[in-house]
């Protein structure tokens, strides 16, 4: 079992930067993949970045490549998504995620944290 909690959100001007945290308890973090999402009012949440359990491997999503970075800290159990040069539409529920990856390098999350809010203003 793994719990999540994700913090950092708020609010911040177009063009502006936020780091978001995620910090899991038990000692099994440095086994998981791990993944952050979000979901935007009357959408789907959706993908928008993954990590190996090394932080060797990563994957970001079309719309937040070159903008966002995901990373991990195993010694301190926590992931993170740098955000950079946001925009009005990155605004939404960010979700940290532990998971595996699938036969296909999917990313499958087991455990969700509870989310953390970003809105983007002009």
């Amino acid at each position: 079992q793994v719990q999540l909690v994700e913090s950092g959100g708020g609010l911040v001007q177009a063009g502006g930067s936020l780091r978001l945290s995620c910090v899991a308890s038990g000692r099994t973090f440095s086994r998981y993949a791990m993944g952050w999402f979000r979901q935007a009012p009357g959408k789907e949440r959706e993908f928008v970045a993954d990590i190996s359990w090394s932080g060797g491997m990563t994957s970001h999503a079309d719309s937040v490549r070159g903008r966002f970075t995901i990373s991990r800290d195993n010694a301190k159990n926590t992931l993170y998504l740098q955000m950079n040069s946001l925009k009005p539409e990155d605004t939404a529920v960010y979700y940290c995620a532990a998971g595996v990856y699938g036969s296909g390098y999917e990313f499958r999350a087991n455990y969700w944290g509870q989310g953390t809010q970003v809105t983007v203003s002009l």
